[in-house]
């Protein structure tokens, strides 16, 4: 198995010729026979005892040239690449087999994308808005508040209308011209009002109501709401069976006795405000590198192929759609709750997805041009600080994850490094 050529046909995309000795693929074609063997049946012969040179008197010499050449692509198209130097970014395509036989080998044209090539622009000596990085009173007020709706109860309203911030349980089923539809039929299902959960103006129209009242509901889809309701007017009957309304602890040195390891509320306030601060310098120093590398990628030139954002917002779906599995939900369960197919879905994590793949491309090419490299102390240092955060031994992590993911990652951080320290805030 040889490369034959290898020609930059247009950007980011070469046209390679592979070739494969007759040997080898002769070898190729002895194999396919092996693995079909048992399957295969001539006249006058027993199931699986028909010789190679039987079945390709009957059936041609190519009977098995179909599954020899899928035994052969995969070693002969890596070691072609390899040989060309080529970072490919997908699958091959445009395949073309003009030659394949016994006495001839095999010859293979076909198309691959490559790694896109950068023109870097400027990455030191930015400038970057810092954002404010101080707790303020209401910051802390703010955050006592959340504290007790976490901490409150819910009792019993029953004995008056609904209002928005309860929770009314309540049977709905929806109409479309007066016809029911799938997914807007619930019961006993316990709505809070004011949540924004439910389609715009459904809330607002159950408060007012009380326990056993049986109303209806008239609301219009979002345009942007699943095709076959998007923009439609709709009916829902309901009927309410309960209203719990929150009840909220008091604000005192009992509450913090009640939430926190502190005695005091004086004590809690000075926790939550250091707590927010350094919530707030963390985030303002991830705006300040995203700042910097957005940057960075507006001043580079790059032509990125469609295929990198296409598998990144595949990645990006798939990660999201196994920690819906991890909270028991199905991905189409969860978008037919949002109202969406897959297709808005997906688009809603492209331009998340273009982002990332740039700023990659950005960093990896800032590697190349400072020559950054990753020490073994560094590596070591990284892989016990994923062992710590994911509460693993080290081994662990080493069998999880390549040595040079773990390098590829520090010499990363220290391309954004690099960019931060040279710096100026605004």
């Amino acid at each position: 198995m040889a490369l034959k050529s290898s020609n930059k046909v247009e950007t980011n995309t070469y046209e390679i010729e592979v070739t494969v000795t007759p040997e080898e693929f002769t070898d190729a074609c002895k194999t396919a026979y092996m693995k079909q063997r048992k399957s295969i049946q001539l006249p006058g012969f027993r199931k699986g005892k028909a010789t190679q040179g039987m079945v390709e008197k009957v059936y041609g010499e190519g009977a098995f040239y179909e599954e020899a050449l899928e035994i052969v692509y995969p070693k002969a198209v890596t070691d072609a690449i390899e040989e060309a130097n080529l970072r490919t970014v997908d699958q091959p395509y445009d395949l073309e087999v003009p030659v394949m036989s016994k006495s001839e080998g095999v010859e293979m044209k076909m198309k691959v994308t490559v790694y896109p090539e950068v023109k870097l622009g400027d990455y030191k000596g930015l400038t970057a808005t810092m954002l404010d990085t101080e707790a303020t009173d209401e910051d802390v007020a703010a955050e006592l508040e959340n504290m007790r709706d976490r901490n409150s109860r819910l009792v019993s309203a029953d004995d008056r209308e609904a209002q928005m911030g309860d929770t009314a349980e309540i049977d709905f089923e929806g109409f479309v011209d007066g016809v029911a539809f799938d997914g807007g039929k619930g019961e006993n299902y316990p709505l809070e009002l004011g949540s924004g959960s439910f389609i715009p103006g459904f809330e607002e129209q159950v408060a007012g109501h009380k326990v056993d009242e049986e109303f209806d509901v008239n609301v219009t889809f979002p345009t942007e709401y699943a095709e076959e309701l998007a923009g439609k007017d709709a009916v829902f009957k309901c009927k309410i069976h309960e209203i719990k309304t929150k009840e909220m602890p008091e604000l005192d040195d009992e509450f913090a006795k009640d939430v926190s390891e502190f005695d005091t509320l004086d004590e809690l306030k000075e926790d939550i405000k250091k707590q927010i601060a350094e919530k707030k310098e963390k985030d303002a120093k991830v705006d300040f590198e995203n700042q910097l590398i957005e940057q960075v990628v507006e001043n580079m030139e790059c032509e990125v192929p469609e295929c990198m954002f296409a598998q990144r917002t595949d990645d990006m779906i798939r990660d999201y759609s196994y920690r819906l599995q991890m909270q028991g939900i199905d991905l189409n369960t969860y978008l037919s709750y949002l109202g969406q197919d897959m297709d808005s879905f997906k688009e809603s994590f492209r331009t998340g997805a273009e982002n990332q793949v740039k700023s990659s491309i950005a960093l990896e090419a800032i590697v190349d041009a400072e020559k950054i490299e990753a020490t073994d102390e560094e590596i070591e240092a990284e892989i016990q600080k994923l062992a710590d955060q994911y509460q693993m031994e080290a081994e662990q992590v080493k069998n999880a994850v390549t040595t040079d993911q773990i390098a590829a990652d520090v010499k990363t951080k220290k391309a954004v490094d690099l960019i931060v320290n040279s710096a100026k805030k605004a």
